[in-house]
């Protein structure tokens, strides 16, 4: 767990430098979305929360801000929900389903974080474009975690 969570953690630091894809706020590639997905099929729901949890504390502190903390609780904690509902009723050649329907969680956390925070419901005109990227963006970071699981599990037969 705590190698993925470090993992997790040096890839966050990694796309934190990686430009936006489009030039909407809040969409990113989310790149450490394969980490939490690997750690929920190969270590279980918990696992992949603590996982997400404590990445998610410690990316804030690195950014030294609040708000980090905020929009990535309510986006991470909803998607893995998503997640943690989906992962057992895909098969594992799937999960790019089960990750594109996280990262539709994970933009509606944020959306909804958002709208509390700046107490208007306009911030709700981002969600057609949060929900395309969504469809692109979890898709490929499910399709890298499918591969992700692969090369792990045939790692852990080649040493057995």
């Amino acid at each position: 767990m705590s190698l993925l969570t470090a993992l997790s953690l040096v890839i966050w630091v990694i796309e934190a430098q990686i430009p936006p894809p489009v030039p909407v706020p809040g969409v990113k590639l989310g790149l450490a979305s394969v980490i939490t997905l690997t750690a929920m099929v190969l270590l279980g729901r918990r696992e992949a929360l603590a996982v997400l949890v404590v990445r998610v504390i410690l990316s804030s502190l690195f950014a030294g801000s609040v708000s980090v903390i905020l929009f990535s609780l309510a986006g991470g904690l909803l998607s893995w929900a998503v997640m943690a509902l989906l992962a057992g009723r895909f098969e594992e050649k799937l999960l790019w389903v089960v990750s594109v329907f996280g990262a539709i969680g994970h933009n509606a956390g944020q959306l909804l974080a958002a709208a509390a925070v700046t107490k208007s419901a306009a911030i709700f005109w981002y969600g057609p474009a949060l929900l395309a990227s969504a469809v692109v963006t979890g898709a490929f970071t499910g399709l890298g975690a499918a591969y992700l699981v692969r090369a792990l599990r045939g790692l852990q037969a080649k040493t057995k």
